[in-house]
């Protein structure tokens, strides 16, 4: 007796072939090194988010595991965008690019009003939501790389000339400006980085490059000496503990956290300094109780950890099949290890403090889970590019098995080389 399927699986069955284009994609042709150590950085992000706030919550909400529960929550939808998005062929990104763009410049601008924008610590720049707060300014990292990475493949020719660097830097300029109205130098620093290292993937001119370049940081010297309390990090930088009980504070804490760890740390949920000694120690300064409760041990496995991140995610730009896999790619590769080098150097004193989250170790659901779904869309252009040189390697071999040329009359033809 024949069986009729089910009518409600069809649509299920569309969207599939919507997202995927008719292709089959599962996670199993994703590279598991890159999940391998995502999955790890996470694990640890958790770990570190509960130990480093625990007395927090505790004392603000009388839980201490409120920042954990919210950080988990945050988990839970970054990996769901990174199994959809892994299996989501990127090509589809390319037309829905626009419409997401302007989304993302709507939510910038109304997060400004005061009705609707959350203020905290003198920056407007989240949404409230229940018990959830969403950051437009950390989604408009991912949107940008998007957008950017579809201009340049659209626009490969025009960008080795200055008109079309100039268009491209007014693009940028425009991003730029509405995340700055949020006070956010942070994510700024990320969109600017991010952008210049696609301009140099999509093949500009080195002159192109270094103006654009001297006008970016241009533009960053002036935000930062506008703003009072930019420019005072700045001016102590150099010697944070000059004044280590106000301006230098916290460069002093962080550092204080990073020697006492020693070798091996003081232990895992043993550290002084989360006990208010340090502050935003389980947001942007968590590296430095991962420096204090785990010790150099600790601090080297993460920066080894974001170093096989690089590789992977550079060995999944140049495998791209197409140059609009390599811009994804490439794009989200260096945004994460921008975000990764400034938040670790300004913990360690290297630069300058900018408020940058760690990422996958930091609190911070809308951080994320938006850099998880960047991840995603890396593990499908890594998977397309593998499974594309294994389609390669089969024709050769089918061809030929010793894996030479199948062009049988190469060696015979005028002017081929002779062995």
């Amino acid at each position: 007796m024949a069986t009729r399927a089910r009518p409600l699986a069809m649509p299920a069955l569309r969207l599939r072939e919507v997202l995927t284009g008719g292709r089959t994609l599962s996670l199993g042709g994703a590279d598991g090194w890159l999940l391998t150590d995502i999955a790890a950085l996470c694990a640890l992000g958790l770990v570190m988010v509960y130990s480093a706030s625990e007395a927090l919550g505790y004392l603000w909400f009388e839980n201490p595991n409120y920042f954990f529960l919210r950080q988990l929550l945050g988990m839970g939808l970054g990996v769901c965008a990174l199994v959809i998005l892994a299996r989501t062929d990127y090509h589809r990104f390319h037309r829905l690019t626009p419409a997401v763009g302007l989304c993302t410049v709507a939510l910038l601008i109304l997060v400004l009003l005061p009705h609707l924008g959350t203020e905290a610590n003198g920056a407007r720049r989240w949404f409230t939501i229940g018990p959830m707060s969403v950051q437009p300014s950390a989604i408009a990292i991912l949107v940008s790389v998007l957008f950017f990475a579809r201009w340049l493949a659209e626009r490969a020719p025009a960008i080795r000339t200055a008109r079309g660097v100039r268009d491209y830097g007014l693009l940028v300029g425009i991003l730029l400006g509405l995340v700055l109205l949020e006070r956010d130098l942070g994510s700024s620093i990320i969109i600017a980085g991010t952008a210049l290292a696609l301009l140099a993937l999509g093949g500009v001119r080195k002159h192109h490059l270094l103006v654009l370049l001297g006008l970016v940081m241009a533009g960053g010297y002036m935000a930062i000496m506008l703003v009072s309390y930019r420019s005072s990090r700045v001016t102590n930088f150099t010697h944070p503990c000059d004044d280590p009980l106000k301006t230098g504070f916290q460069a002093c804490q962080a550092l204080y956290a990073l020697g006492s760890g020693g070798f091996a740390g003081v232990g895992l949920g043993n550290s002084v300094q989360k006990y208010q000694w340090l502050p935003e120690a389980h947001t942007d300064f968590i590296f430095a109780i991962i420096g204090e409760e785990l010790g150099l041990l600790g601090t080297v496995s993460v920066v080894l950890a974001f170093t096989l991140l690089l590789w992977r995610g550079v060995r999944a730009s140049l495998r791209a099949p197409d140059a609009y896999g390599a811009l994804l790619a490439g794009g989200i590769t260096a945004w994460i290890g921008i975000q990764a080098f400034v938040n670790i150097g300004a913990v360690t004193g290297v630069i300058p403090t900018t408020g940058i989250p760690l990422p996958f170790i930091s609190y911070g659901g809308t951080s994320l889970a938006v850099t998880l779904a960047g991840v995603g869309i890396l593990c499908n252009v890594s998977a397309q590019g593998r499974r594309q040189g294994v389609a390669l390697r089969a024709h050769v071999d089918r061809r030929r098995r010793d894996g030479r040329s199948p062009d049988a009359g190469a060696g015979s033809r005028p002017g081929a080389a002779s062995s």
